[in-house]
């Protein structure tokens, strides 16, 4: 039996995608002043779609022949960093900046209550893991 279902899993996930997006997002605020800046914005949805995918097999290397082989880690699907690019239709102001102050705040507090919804679901399914374990007294 699995401790830590595709739930959790996919919590978790959406945990690291989020703080990335807020990384992206808060960067957009930092440059509200700066000339020429193009606003960002990660894709959610493809970054998790790509959290989701299955890891690759992991491949044994032998450094010399007669040696034994040695595992490497597994890869990685992408990276969240990987589906971040410019936001379309941003209109730039006269100095070329098109960082739109009421959107990005907006998107900041969208991505804040998505995270924060997602890490009250992870603490109730460790709540009721902690349940289980200590069963019923804990």
């Amino acid at each position: 039996m699995r401790i830590f279902d595709a739930t959790m899993s996919t919590l978790e996930r959406s945990l690291d995608v989020r703080l990335a997006r807020q990384t992206v997002l808060a960067g957009n605020l930092a440059n509200a002043n700066t000339p020429g800046y193009v606003p960002r914005d990660l894709d959610f949805a493809a970054a998790m779609a790509a959290a989701s995918a299955p890891a690759a097999p992991e491949q044994a290397v032998a450094d010399r022949p007669g040696d034994l082989p040695v595992s490497t880690a597994a890869s990685r699907p992408g990276t969240p960093e990987q589906f971040v690019g410019e936001v379309p239709g941003a209109a730039p102001g006269l100095d070329g900046n098109a960082v739109d102050l009421d959107t990005a705040s907006a998107s900041i507090a969208e991505n804040s209550l998505q995270y924060g919804a997602a890490a009250k679901a992870v603490a109730k399914k460790l709540a009721i893991l902690r349940y289980a374990a200590t069963d019923g007294q804990g």
